[in-house]
């Protein structure tokens, strides 16, 4: 995956923002206010991204390169590894799962007044 390629994904979504709320490498993707992905910019081998906590299981057991997510809430992120093992198009979709799950938790009547 080239990291690039991966940002510039992430910000052609509808409502996404980027920002370095922790430190000066870790950027940070959110769509309305909401974290859905992030990665160090200066190690560029990984990227959590939220997922659906029995999905998030079945991906743990499946690839050794997704993990529970680091500094993150391990039932609902994962640590995903960039490898030869993952696929770019995986990790696309883990992306747009994120994406979604994210944008489906804020309140309708809170994104219908932004």
């Amino acid at each position: 995956m080239d990291i690039e390629y991966y940002r510039n994904y992430c910000l052609e979504k509808i409502g996404v923002t980027e920002e370095f709320p922790f430190d000066k490498t870790t950027l940070v993707f959110k769509v309305y206010g909401k974290i859905f992905a992030l990665f160090d910019i200066d190690n560029f081998e990984s990227v959590n991204l939220k997922c659906d906590p029995e999905k998030a299981i079945l991906l743990r057991e499946q690839f050794n390169e997704i993990k529970p997510g680091y500094h993150m809430n391990k039932k609902h992120w994962n640590t995903v590894s960039f490898s030869n093992n993952i696929s770019d198009n995986l990790i696309i979709q883990l992306t747009d799962d994120s994406y979604n799950l994210v944008l489906n938790s804020i309140p309708k009547k809170l994104l219908n007044s932004l």
